[in-house]
């Protein structure tokens, strides 16, 4: 009874459940692991973790499930790319989290009981997935009564039905919220901070330095002075060699974008269709179906509060009469009108109790309607609700309590229990028949008062018309005719188009540079060969794509070779580096200070004041790690040897330091410290686990 509706308006909060636990994969990045060619993979397998296979199906049940929610949080309409996207990436964040956390829980012996599961859910502090799931709208607090009813709502319906699986689904990701507190409790405390640790700490955020410096610039060198050698190349490759590990097989790209999103002449076509809709809207007589039936987004057909919808038509709405068709306003896109069919002034929610006949036990719809009948005589004669309830309520969630609902306001209910509650007075019994039965219902209160309008909405978005799409098309494939006689970047020039590129494109990917793109066009780009050019002309919501391989980097350790021109800028500052380094040890022979190493170079000296080593900016210059590293090494008085920096290669001279007064109680920086090193440490075991784990991940084939 009401559960879908209440799902429906629930489901932007009931979606805390499944990111809460996601969350962790969030922060730590993709840990996707492409090892196998796609096509060597288990057919029906979506991926696995240390050999526990997840099956498409199931995975796509998930997906499914949680586009949908996406979707009613949306108000409904389709879902753009990314947010489906996005509900895989969630769901496979869940699955990984789940299994990379389960061998470990298990290898531990944690777990949640049934009596700490029920805390959880309906204890005196439960979740916060339960909290933030059941908020009053009004004041967005957790509202217990709404909780308890729709867990009564749920027991009324038969097994199998949609919203176990959803209430299953919140239970499932409370459990794992929990048992990943208790593994990174348990992580976290093996963090301890020694005092030496703590002074340490403290010294380097206090201590200051004051310094002067001369700074031989890179960009005092010209590129054309110097000339890189494989040698340096190799040296510098084989001193960062760690970093050149590539966590997930990526694809480089150049393509052109034909823009086909919609012009003002589309705008205009929207606008005059929405028009007509307004005048049609006015004139019918079936406002709901009207509406269902020509909106883009299928909105609820429901009354609402002040505030419930977009600004502009809000306003509109709140200010129409009953019978004003209002609009259009533009929003987000869209075009919306809207009927105002009905307004009232009534409570806001109401708490009440029942008792659910249902007609097929007691023999037929008439018999039942009496037995309701004289069950609401005896009520009303004095008799207990409570013990009636239990006595003779088909609602096994509810009867145990005596038949309370809690508290519910409007759009949480089927709209016949909704209008018998919320048209009735405080301390009534009224009967109103629903799909589920017979319901017997007392008010108990009704709180607040306010007006709400019921109105049917409809929208359009805005899209491109066929002459748009048309002219674009012309244009790529124009362009795509060119590239087998000029080449890629001559066929681009000629025409004056741009072209973009995208050096890490992986198997996932759904947009480059801010724009859409198709699933099969990073499909056809993981199984090309470098060079190739797309095989047609590729299509996105609203543009047209035509793209060249330029490049394949392989998982795990990538070559020298791969990561040249990504290291030649770095390699020419060490090339540079060591032509200033020896200027200015040139300078430095005979020197005494930096005062006369300046002179010999021509530069002079500039001071650095308040510098500490917690945070390694010499400012006005840059992030400088092993000059101000150096700095804290150093006597005072002394030069510096050349220290290669970011920016240029210093000499630096350090004028004296301040200590900081000791400090009296390290107890704060004790625990700031274990903070901080908590958190690390639990993303570091993470990873470890990531690291350890056999991590299949076949997304790419089915999405």
């Amino acid at each position: 009874m009401g559960l879908m509706n209440y799902l429906r308006n629930r489901a932007g909060v009931v979606i805390v459940g499944f990111i809460g636990f996601a969350i962790v994969a969030f922060l730590l990045g993709d840990i996707i692991n492409y090892g196998t060619p796609f096509w060597a993979r288990h057919q029906n397998e979506v991926g696995s973790v240390n050999g526990e296979a997840i099956d498409i199906n199931t995975f796509n049940a998930q997906v499914d499930q949680t586009s949908e929610m996406f979707r009613q949080q949306m108000g409904g309409g389709t879902l753009s790319p990314q947010m489906k996207s996005w509900a895989v990436q969630q769901v496979w964040s869940q699955y990984l989290n789940r299994e990379l956390l389960k061998n470990e829980v298990e290898r531990i012996g944690l777990s949640v009981g049934k009596t700490e599961l029920n805390d959880l859910v309906q204890g005196d502090n439960p979740s916060m997935q339960i909290q933030q799931a059941f908020r009053n709208p009004q004041t967005g607090i957790f509202d217990r009564d709404q909780l308890n009813t729709f867990i009564s709502q749920v027991n009324m319906l038969p097994q199998g039905h949609e919203a176990h699986g959803q209430w299953e689904a919140l239970l499932q990701n409370i459990i794992d919220e929990r048992l990943s507190t208790k593994y990174t409790n348990l992580v976290s405390n093996s963090v301890y901070v020694t005092s030496l640790e703590a002074n340490d700490a403290y010294n380097q955020r206090n201590k200051l330095a004051n310094f002067e410096y001369v700074l031989l610039d890179y960009q005092s060198v010209p590129d054309s002075a110097i000339a890189i050698t494989e040698q340096d190349y190799k040296e510098y490759y084989n001193e960062n060699k760690g970093v050149f590990k590539n966590p997930e097989e990526t694809r480089a790209l150049e393509y052109v974008v034909f823009d086909a999103s919609p012009t003002a002449q589309d705008t205009a076509r929207v606008r005059a269709n929405i028009e007509e809709l307004k005048i049609q809207l006015a004139e019918t007589k079936t406002d709901s179906l009207f509406s269902a039936v020509n909106s883009d987004t299928k909105y609820p057909y429901i009354f609402r509060k002040q505030g419930e919808l977009g600004p502009s038509l809000d306003t509109l709405i709140f200010n129409a009469p009953v019978g004003t068709t209002v609009g259009p306003v533009l929003a987000n896109g869209r075009f919306e009108i809207a009927k105002v069919v009905e307004a009232v002034v009534g409570p806001d929610s109401v708490k009440a109790s029942h008792i659910l006949l249902n007609p097929a036990i007691e023999g037929g719809m008439d018999k039942a309607a009496a037995k309701a009948d004289s069950i609401k005589t005896l009520i009303e004669n004095g008799e207990s609700f409570a013990g009636l309830a239990i006595q003779f309520s088909s609602d096994e969630g509810s009867k145990i309590n005596g038949g309370e609902l809690g508290t519910f306001g409007r759009g949480m209910m089927v709209p016949a229990f909704e209008n018998a509650a919320f048209n009735a007075r405080k301390g009534e019994v009224v009967v109103a028949n629903s799909q589920f039965g017979i319901h017997i219902i007392k008010i108990e209160d009704q709180i607040g008062s306010s007006r709400f309008v019921k109105a049917a909405i409809i929208d359009k978005q805005i899209t491109s018309g066929r002459e748009t799409l048309e002219a674009a098309y012309r244009q790529a494939t124009q362009f795509f005719g060119e590239i087998g006689n000029a080449g890629f970047q001559e066929a681009a020039t000629a025409q004056g188009l741009s072209v973009l590129k995208a050096d890490e494109v992986t198997a996932m990917e759904t947009m480059l540079m801010g724009v859409d793109i198709p699933r099969d066009l990073v499909r056809w780009a993981f199984d090309a060969d470098k060079g190739d050019v797309t095989d047609k002309i590729y299509e996105s919501e609203n543009h047209y794509i035509v793209a060249r391989l330029t490049g394949i980097r392989k998982e795990g350790q990538l070559p020298l070779e791969v990561m040249k021109s990504d290291i030649e800028d770095e390699v020419r500052k060490r090339v540079k580096a060591k032509k200033l380094i020896a200027q200015a040890e040139e300078a430095a022979s005979g020197a005494n200070s930096l005062a006369e190493i300046g002179q010999k170079l021509g530069k002079t000296p500039q001071a650095a004041e308040n510098i500490v080593f917690a945070n390694p900016v010499i400012p006005g210059v840059a992030q400088e790690n092993a000059v101000i590293g150096t700095v804290f090494g150093l006597q005072p008085k002394q030069p510096s040897k050349p220290i290669r920096g970011s920016q240029g290669v210093y000499v630096v001279e350090v004028n004296g330091f301040v200590n900081p007064e000791a400090p009296t109680d390290l107890s704060a920086q004790k625990q700031q410290l274990a903070q901080s090193l908590s958190q690390r440490i639990w993303s570091l075991a993470f990873q470890a686990l990531q690291d350890k784990a056999d991590v299949v991940d076949n997304r790419a084939r089915f999405f």
